[in-house]
């Protein structure tokens, strides 16, 4: 799991068919402290509703995506767990 902020949305108009109807944000890795990048900004599916400068909790674990998203094989990498309510 990785902490991550939303610093942006995406948008395409060919994707696989797994995405469609899907909100891609593009999110920013946060380390520990909170404040510090932890690398570049990655694509992430969201099914929260999330925003831009919203907080959220990501997970790459291919079981877990499966499973939110009813899916056996798609391009998803990284997906919205939840969304981060206070930073303390």
């Amino acid at each position: 799991m990785q902490v991550a902020l939303v610093v942006g949305f995406a948008h395409a108009t060919v994707k696989h068919p797994t995405l469609n109807s899907q909100k891609l944000l593009l999110t920013q890795p946060m380390l520990a402290d909170g404040a510090s990048p932890d690398g570049p900004p990655i694509l992430a599916v969201d099914r929260f509703g999330a925003g831009a400068g919203d907080r959220v909790m990501l997970t790459s674990d291919g079981s877990a995506i499966r499973q939110m998203f009813g899916v056996e094989n798609s391009p998803i990498r990284w997906a919205v767990l939840g969304i981060v309510d206070d930073q303390r």
